[in-house]
């Protein structure tokens, strides 16, 4: 039985290679991305059968660890790739507090973002509905 195991190992590893190959050469950053995913979920399996054929106890806790940061680094990659097809820039300074100025429609002087002309336009509080 063990010797099954090492070879279903070996057969997992393997084409988890030639998939990796037809992956990085893929045309977009989505195919780039499922290459860490094949090498996550192929490294979790070939963890798992080898912790199996050689009765290593702690190899199924290297194997999850590595489930989480294959799974981790789907979600960096879905927030990166939205944060860049959106065009928004990040909500936070360089100082590292949240720049909520934008969000507020106050330029960075104080200022209102409104054109006098806009500004007359809109009726105050005091002016009534």
């Amino acid at each position: 039985m063990t010797e099954f195991l090492l070879v279903a190992a070996a057969f997992v590893l393997a084409v988890a290679a030639l998939g990796l190959v037809r992956l990085l050469r893929g045309p977009s950053d989505a195919d780039r991305m499922l290459a860490p995913q094949l090498l996550g979920t192929a490294g979790v399996a070939a963890l798992l059968l080898l912790g199996e054929a050689t009765r290593e106890l702690g190899v199924a806790d290297v194997a999850m660890v590595l489930a989480l940061l294959s799974a981790f680094a789907s979600v960096a990659f879905v927030a990166g790739s939205m944060r860049r097809t959106s065009g928004v820039e990040s909500p936070v300074d360089t100082d590292g507090e949240p720049d909520l100025e934008p969000a507020l429609g106050v330029a960075p002087g104080g200022t209102t973002n409104a054109s006098p002309a806009q500004a007359a336009d809109e009726p105050t509080a005091r002016d009534g509905p």
